[in-house]
């Protein structure tokens, strides 16, 4: 790989130049190609022979823009991050997030290993105890039946590497039967790894049957990959934090009371941690992630200790706002569209990212950005602000008007406080008959 610090992400006035011109920046800093740089245009990336072959029913294909994310620095690397998103403002506030973040030194970032859980529900399995110390007798034969439909990942050093077997209270009561899952820990490697469980937990389930005397329902990954966490650390100097309306200890308060409301109330912590999302979410559809198994991993880790709580913390620690982030983030490099979406391949040449725990440690950074930007503009300003400022220049182009005339309706809807529709339609009335 090469080296990253060779890349420098700030970019700066990248968001000034026209679209020509930031393609032709993006094709001399990164050496794409002709094609990798065509794949990135509606007419160049995905297919309707390719769509045809990746779904079912295909009618077509829709398109989201895609913009980078600038001034990254994790672990002491530039990136700079693709991320596909309709929503304004995004690509702006992480930008701006991660700028600040780079003064005071970039984020710190660690992932753990690629294990996931393939789970097998067993039923009418008779005494608890009994069938947990037979299934747990049989614990390497399960495993090597796993392993037998997937002999080249063991070969790499990856495949299923331990069993555990779960008795759950039976929803209905203590009148219901309880439930018994088996679990296969797997190390995935560079896959997310959804179809090597599925096919590892189907394999083993007529065993488990034959074990335990019971009746195996289902048999299927779980999206709650908590085993396979990512965490990413920013600090940032007080005094940085200051704008020209606030000094940096009333920005820190607010971001820091931000955090406190996600941590007492779930009502917020929702909030707080789609805001975390918007920047996970976006990056993962641009690298072909299943930005859905993220969302539900993400949510259903965010209440594991029975109340719904944020993804992130920010706290003040002397003259430092320190932030937080912890995840699961099931990602791979292989699999998937990866080498069948054209877009796709040119996002991860962006990236210059080729091992899913470096994609991790970029993903989980970019969301813990996107948080900040929102916690603090909270905190302080507001966050209608920036948001719909950004905002004006969609529904200026919703009412009617060209790419050269959006940014002036915009800022006159901006100063007359009536972002709508009908305002930006009066307004480019006027305009077009040269009234001033």
């Amino acid at each position: 790989m090469d080296d990253k610090n060779a890349l420098d992400s700030r970019l700066s006035g990248f968001h000034k130049k026209s679209l020509p011109e930031r393609l032709a920046k993006l094709q001399s800093m990164l050496g794409l190609t002709e094609a990798e740089l065509w794949a990135l245009k509606p007419e160049g990336s995905l297919g309707l022979e390719t769509a045809g072959q990746m779904i079912e029913n295909a009618i077509g294909v829709f398109s989201l823009p895609l913009g980078l994310a600038t001034n990254f620095k994790v672990n002491g690397c530039d990136y700079v991050v693709p991320m596909a998103v309709e929503e304004p403002s995004v690509l702006a506030a992480v930008s701006f997030a991660a700028k600040m973040v780079r003064e005071a030194g970039g984020f710190e970032a660690e992932t753990d290993g690629s294990w996931m859980a393939a789970q097998v529900q067993v039923t009418q399995f008779g005494a608890p105890d009994k069938a947990n110390t037979q299934l747990l007798a049989h614990k390497e034969a399960i495993l090597a039946l796993a392993n037998s439909v997937h002999p080249n990942m063991q070969k790499r050093g990856g495949g299923a590497k331990d069993m555990e077997v779960r008795l759950l209270p039976a929803p209905e009561g203590p009148r219901g039967e309880p439930l018994l899952v088996v679990h296969l820990v797997v190390d995935t490697q560079e896959a997310m790894g959804a179809n090597l469980l599925n096919t590892m937990a189907e394999a083993v389930a007529p065993l488990i049957e034959e074990i335990t005397g019971g009746k195996v329902f289902l048999r299927i990954l779980s999206n709650l990959a908590d085993r396979r966490l990512a965490r990413a650390k920013c600090r940032i100097p007080v005094p940085l934090l200051a704008t020209s309306e606030m000094p940096g200890e009333a920005v820190a308060q607010g971001v820091v009371q931000a955090s406190r409301f996600a941590m007492a109330d779930p009502y917020r912590a929702a909030t707080h941690n789609k805001g975390i999302m918007n920047g996970i979410d976006a990056m993962a559809i641009a690298a072909g992630q299943d930005f859905r198994a993220l969302e539900a991993g993400a949510h259903a880790f965010a209440c594991r200790d029975g109340q719904y709580r944020p993804l992130s913390t920010w706290a003040q620690e002397g003259e430092e706002l320190i932030g937080r982030i912890e995840l699961p983030l099931a990602l791979g490099t292989v699999g998937g569209p990866i080498k069948i979406h054209p877009g796709v391949q040119t996002v991860f040449k962006i990236l210059r990212i080729q091992s899913v725990h470096a994609l991790a440690m970029v993903m989980a950074s970019v969301g813990l950005a996107q948080n900040f930007a929102a916690v603090r503009a909270l905190g302080s300003v507001g966050i209608q602000r920036g948001h719909m400022a950004m905002h004006a220049r969609s529904v200026a182009m919703a009412a009617g008007a060209t790419a050269d005339e959006a940014p002036g309706i915009a800022q006159a809807l901006v100063a007359a406080k009536d972002i709508k529709v009908d305002k930006a339609r009066a307004l480019l009335a006027a305009l077009r008959k040269g009234c001033p």
